[in-house]
């Protein structure tokens, strides 16, 4: 299973924010950077950067430092946050980043969204999928930087881009990211249970290594994590020790 680390960038800082919630930042760096180069040194292959200005506006702000992660690093990098047209994404497939991640656009426009898909490939796209439960356990869409509710389901959305190409899907339970309570097993289960070929990216809820073990357990590709690093609460060594194992 692939550790992706994750920088979330907000007014050129590198941040955390609990449950989505813009008035609840935590500030980990003014230098995102820098905490690229750190994120370079332990044993993965990825990392994740999500520009939250753009998420939020539609309008990304934060070119420059994308970009210097991006080319700088030696990592497969892959962005989400305010890539809401086609020029966008061919722009930052010729600047360094591997993998676009579209979320509110993938959900208001999947006629559009597809013909990317076929234009620069399934592995050039990650539809990010971000839930919050219903009453009855459904896991229901948001968007707009997790503001809106999107009225349909994330089986829903999955079955309609089933024949579209789709190969990397990020999913985020809401209600688990960035409060370490433990990333959603029961809710991954499902979908790779009923998507056994999708390259899924667990998000929301890393606490420790233990939690990575788990998501390994249950079949996940990949996991994302931010804080749990961020904070040392998972190590360099127990990264390196992790892979290993596999």
């Amino acid at each position: 299973m692939r550790i992706i680390p994750a920088i979330d960038l907000k007014d050129g800082l590198c941040v955390r924010l609990l449950k989505g919630d813009f008035d609840k930042v935590t500030e980990y760096s003014a230098n995102p950077a820098e905490l690229g180069s750190r994120f370079s040194a332990l044993d993965v292959e990825d990392l994740h950067i999500v520009d939250l200005d753009g998420a939020r506006t539609g309008t990304q702000q934060n070119h420059g430092i994308v970009r210097e992660i991006a080319l700088s690093t030696g990592l497969a990098v892959q962005l989400g946050g305010g890539i809401r047209r086609r020029d966008d994404v061919a722009a930052w497939l010729s600047n360094g980043v591997t993998r676009c991640v579209l979320g509110s656009v993938a959900i208001k426009e999947p006629a559009t969204v597809m013909s990317w898909i076929e234009e620069f490939g399934g592995d050039a796209i990650v539809l990010a999928l971000d839930v919050k439960l219903s009453a009855d356990g459904i896991p229901m869409l948001t968007t707009q930087g997790w503001t809106e509710d999107a009225g349909t389901s994330l089986w829903e959305c999955l079955d309609a881009y089933g024949g579209a190409g789709i190969r990397h899907v990020l999913c985020t339970d809401v209600g688990r990211d960035g409060a370490m309570t433990g990333p959603n097993f029961q809710l991954y289960a499902e979908t790779l249970q009923r998507y056994p070929t999708l390259q899924l990216q667990a998000s929301g809820g890393v606490r420790d290594i233990d939690d990575l073990e788990l998501l390994r357990e249950i079949g996940a590709p990949a996991a994302i994590t931010g804080r749990a690093l961020l904070d040392g609460a998972i190590t360099e060594a127990e990264v390196a020790a992790f892979r290993r194992s596999e």
